[in-house]
């Protein structure tokens, strides 16, 4: 089995997995100039492959999307990366029908990738047994300074695709127990995923009535997503049932330590990176955002903070883990 693999993509530019595999591949090309980048569809080859798999960007539904990864394998060896590990908070239909799902490409793969170690967990707490598993974490980039005579924009900020357990509505319900006449605006830099556009819609009714002023930006470019990051008073992630952030490693590369939701997940990422987020413990999201708000500086890390590892290093981990499939 050759360990310079295919790298392959979905075709679509707008979905954050698609987005995260490109930025992978881009990376591992730099230091393998053998390394092939292309869509996964109509792939023929006996060669290694390797995706980056969430049902919701692989199929209408967990089973077209387990039938199209099966369908891939079926021709050739893939390895894969998995998003979005199915948890309870899937619901009583959603969790059954994903974990069927994530079971079968697990089975079919040649190789499997979490992108944490909770991650890990879930798919094994999914599952119901030990899986073979590859700890890659999400890269961040060394961070940017804070500009010289910064000043925020009255903005809390969740970053990422609007979706329900993405923390907005508990920020909007922190947000609403400041005074008006302190209160900031609560701002999702990003859309609404597929699908949950007029829940997107219903926040902003709800955020009104209790006199909050919530606004989503739509889908921002790489360039915007980067000067919004920067600019607001405070960041901040919220999930309520997290699988492995993204929107964490996209604030510490714009230079902000966000706050955090205390999460399994949330204190790993701790650990990998120390001093780089601020956990708020359950119970504790208002006065922690009253607190930052009053120091919006300390939302900022250090220009000697490290945020490693990076996406070179994370490259550099896949060659290694390939190579030794």
């Amino acid at each position: 089995m050759s360990t310079t693999p295919l790298l392959l993509h979905r075709d679509d530019e707008t979905h954050g997995v698609d987005q995260y595999a490109r930025a992978v591949a881009t990376a591992v090309a730099k230091l393998d100039s053998a390394v092939t980048y292309r869509s996964a569809h109509g792939l023929d080859s006996s060669q290694l492959a390797h995706v980056h798999f969430t049902d919701r960007l692989w199929g209408s539904t967990p089973e077209r999307a387990a039938e199209r990864f099966e369908r891939l394998a079926s021709r050739g060896p893939v390895s894969v990366t998995l998003h979005d590990v199915p948890q309870h908070s899937d619901g009583e239909r959603g969790f059954p029908r994903r974990t069927d799902c994530y079971r079968r490409v697990v089975e079919a793969a040649a190789g499997t990738v979490c992108n944490s170690a909770h991650e890990q967990r879930l798919l094994e707490l999914a599952l119901g047994r030990r899986v073979e598993v590859h700890v890659v974490p999400l890269p961040a980039q060394p961070p940017q300074p804070r500009p010289a005579g910064w000043q925020p924009s009255d903005e809390i900020a969740v970053l990422g695709f609007y979706y329900p357990g993405k923390g907005h509505l508990e920020v909007v319900e922190a947000v609403a127990t400041i005074p008006a006449s302190d209160r900031p605006r609560v701002v999702a830099l990003g859309c609404a995923s597929a699908g949950h556009e007029q829940e997107l819609v219903d926040l902003g009714r709800y955020a009104a009535e209790l006199g909050v002023e919530f606004t989503s930006t739509g889908f921002l470019s790489p360039e915007e997503r980067l000067a919004r990051s920067r600019a607001v008073a405070v960041p901040i992630i919220a999930h309520q049932h997290v699988s492995a952030s993204g929107s964490l490693t996209d604030w510490l590369s714009a230079g902000r330590r966000p706050l955090t939701v205390d999460s399994d997940y949330f204190r790993e990422m701790d650990t990998i990176r120390p001093k780089t987020m601020l956990l708020v413990r359950e119970g504790r999201l208002a006065e922690a955002l009253r607190s930052a708000l009053r120091e919006p500086e300390s939302t900022w890390l250090d220009e000697t903070t490290s945020t490693s590892p990076s996406i070179e290093e994370i490259a550099r981990a896949y060659l290694s883990w390939w190579a030794a499939l």
